[in-house]
């Protein structure tokens, strides 16, 4: 089957269809690619995705619970402490209460997408909130994980740094309410701005046009307000790291001011035999300029640790 094959279904996840593609042969050893707060799918862009499938891979990305075109758990609230005091909670490493599912529940969605495949094990890899669910991943699954990929994540293990304020405001604050199609997707837009790489930052019509994909395909901000919670109500995922057995690759940016590289010198820390890599100019995204640096150390890292 060529490599430059795709194809999409829905997975269930008890009540929820998480919608999912893949790309590349399914003979092939499989890439569970899991995104970040808030971001569908489609922030693995196609054509990087479809590079790993090109090495040799069958690349699958997915909806997260409450984002793109996978179920929405509309209605449910987010309670417990104000918003101040659980980031207080976070700093400390603490579980914040109220979060309708939490990183555990979304790794359990992760583990029924390989189910509904037939796959038994995979590579996963997790960007930022995906990098968490991968810690939780490895742990609680770790007979489905060949190898753990974690970028531009944290532990939220106590005492780290906090998010840059510019870039923690950046990503809570929402558009103004009532807001049209053009204001969000603009708003969309100086957000990438202010979390992505200045070193690499994408041309202005690029980066609007991928924020009128994004917003064309799924605008739920409520989703991301209970992704949030989850990982406030999750707490430090110190624990998960040390049950981590699988080969892992920390992957991050050396620009990255949202989750700052202490985030990944913490989990390289905590998890036993980690690899630590650094990506010069790298914020909190993936420039398409270091797509190539990007996956050679995937790929790599998924040959290192192929069981023979």
């Amino acid at each position: 089957m060529d490599g430059m094959t795709s194809r999409s279904g829905t997975a269930r996840s008890g009540e929820l269809e998480l919608y999912y593609d893949e790309f590349g042969d399914p003979r092939d050893p499989a890439v569970l690619m899991i995104m970040g707060l808030g971001a569908q799918m489609v922030y693995w862009r196609e054509d990087f995705v479809r590079t790993i499938a090109d090495a040799g891979y069958r690349v699958i990305r997915f909806d997260n619970r409450d984002i793109g075109l996978t179920s929405k758990l509309d209605g449910a609230r987010v309670g417990g402490p104000a918003l101040p005091l659980k980031l207080g909670y976070s700093l400390l490493g603490r579980p914040a209460g109220g979060a309708p599912y939490d990183l555990e529940d979304m790794a359990g969605d992760a583990r029924a997408v390989l189910d509904h495949l037939d796959i038994d094990r995979a590579h996963i890899v997790g960007a930022s909130m995906g990098g968490m669910i991968t810690q939780v991943f490895a742990a609680e699954h770790a007979d489905r994980t060949d190898t753990a990929t974690i970028i531009m994540s944290s532990n939220n293990k106590a005492f780290l740094p906090p998010p840059g304020p510019k870039q923690m405001r950046a990503l809570i604050t929402p558009p103004p309410k009532g807001a049209g199609r053009e204001t969000i997707i603009e708003h969309t837009t100086r957000l990438q701005g202010i979390i992505g790489s200045p070193v690499y930052p994408p041309a202005p019509e690029v980066a609007r046009e991928r924020s009128r994909e994004y917003f064309d395909r799924s605008y739920y901000p409520a989703g991301m307000v209970r992704q949030f919670a989850a990982i406030l109500g999750t707490g430090s995922l110190v624990e998960y790291n040390k049950r981590t057995a699988a080969r892992t690759l920390v992957l991050h940016g050396t620009h990255d001011k949202l989750m700052r590289p202490s985030g990944a010198r913490a989990i390289a820390a905590a998890i036993p035999g980690a690899r630590l890599a650094m990506v010069d100019g790298m914020a909190h995204d993936l420039p398409e300029p270091l797509w190539g640096q990007i996956v050679r150390e995937l790929t790599t890292h998924f040959s290192a640790g192929r069981p023979g």
